[in-house]
């Protein structure tokens, strides 16, 4: 009797609606061209160093990253972009396709994010807040990716490009993408600074995307406009399918106090707050593996989200903890959604790429644990904005 109830209240939150909007932004962007000329922003940077295009591609998806909140968005942008590009400059095509997927995940981490949105609302904890927090790790995850790559170029003899650092083709880059980057800031802007709500800023995203799209840039018609919504409508019905699900399991967990037993084995295990932050990104990063992070989120959240309370945690530095630990499940094996989009667009197998994602994986889970224990770090936004 409880089921169709539970069903329909899964998806009764009008935080939710943020979500389709971000989605068809995302959508909108890739097929406006917007994407292209974010990556030219960034080549214009940072492109003049050895692995030049790899490093542009990292400052891209963090362009990127806060216009969609959606890492599979970033990789099928990128990955139809980026990838062939780099690999006509002489990368292989396995480093290329690791170097994107590696970036892809700074997308659900620097704000707008999806998973936060269905953290908050679930949890009942500022969605703006866990926006703040995200900035840093977000930001944190592309200046040490870059730092790898740097690293490999010479070992792996990675291309360097014969354009010198120009001020001018960087002034002309900015003035050609102006209009695309000034969308972060209309949308983090309006909602760090409590102008709009998470859910308006998403409508308003999309707004502005189409704006550009059909009347700046002239690139949309209107049966492209018709397939963008076919294909957000396909998104989101199958992740609110699985929240909604979810939303079952979640109430019957409540029902028979599994958080309160789980929490209560972890306690016993041990006392100290250390080792239970540490056994929690443990059971994070091994569930993420081989499930679905959306549904690992909703069925995990309300076990998790009390125990880190009991362990004094502030109730936004444990989401962005957990948010970031189900994003970097994005791009480990088995179930790596990145892993399987990048492997489906390039048609790269996802054994080698997820070899060569090897160093960028071991850096975002030093990050991560990095973020987990130092939150001063993690909160330090959410605080200079109250």
């Amino acid at each position: 009797m409880m089921a169709p109830k539970r069903y329909f209240e899964g998806l009764d939150l009008f935080t939710f609606m943020a979500m389709p909007f971000f989605i068809l932004a995302g959508e909108i962007m890739n097929r406006s061209g917007i994407t292209e000329k974010l990556a030219d922003f960034a080549n214009a940077l940072v492109g003049y160093l050895r692995g030049g295009l790899a490093h542009s591609n990292m400052i891209a998806s963090v362009l990127f990253a806060g216009m969609t909140g959606a890492a599979v968005a970033d990789t099928a942008a990128f990955g139809n972009t980026l990838v062939p590009a780099m690999v006509k400059q002489g990368y292989t095509r396995p480093f290329s396709c690791a170097v994107t997927v590696a970036g892809s995940i700074i997308g659900p981490t620097i704000p707008p994010s999806n998973l936060m949105v269905i953290y908050g609302s679930l949890m009942g904890v500022s969605i703006a807040g866990l926006f703040a927090a995200g900035i840093v790790p977000g930001l944190l995850i592309c200046a040490l990716c870059m730092c790898v790559i740097a690293l490999l170029g010479r070992r792996l003899n990675l291309p360097k490009s014969k354009e010198r650092f120009s001020l001018l083709r960087i002034f002309w880059a900015f003035k050609s993408s102006f209009l695309a980057i000034l969308m972060p800031g209309i949308i983090l802007g309006g909602i760090l600074f409590g102008i709009v709500t998470p859910t308006e800023a998403a409508a308003i995203a999309v707004f502005y995307a189409l704006f550009i799209g059909v009347v700046i840039y002239r690139a949309l018609t209107f049966n492209d406009i018709v397939e963008m919504l076919i294909r957000t409508a396909r998104i989101t019905g199958i992740v609110f399918l699985i929240i909604a699900s979810a939303s079952i399991l979640s109430w019957w967990m409540t029902f028979m106090q599994i958080p309160q037993k789980i929490a209560a084995f972890f306690l016993f295990l041990s006392s100290n707050p250390n080792v239970i932050i540490t056994l929690i990104l443990c059971l994070l990063l091994v569930v993420g593996m081989f499930m679905d992070i959306n549904a690992a989120l909703i069925i995990l959240a309300p076990v998790l989200g009390p125990l880190t309370k009991t362990i004094g945690m502030d109730p936004v530095h444990a989401g962005i903890m957990i948010v970031l630990a189900l994003n970097i499940s994005l791009m480990t094996p088995p179930v790596g959604a990145c892993l399987f989009v990048m492997s489906s667009v390039t048609g790269e197998r996802i054994e080698k790429i997820s070899m060569s994602l090897i160093p960028f994986l071991v850096v975002e889970i030093a990050i991560l644990f990095l973020v987990a224990f130092w939150d001063e770090m993690t909160l330090f936004i959410p605080r200079l904005l109250m």
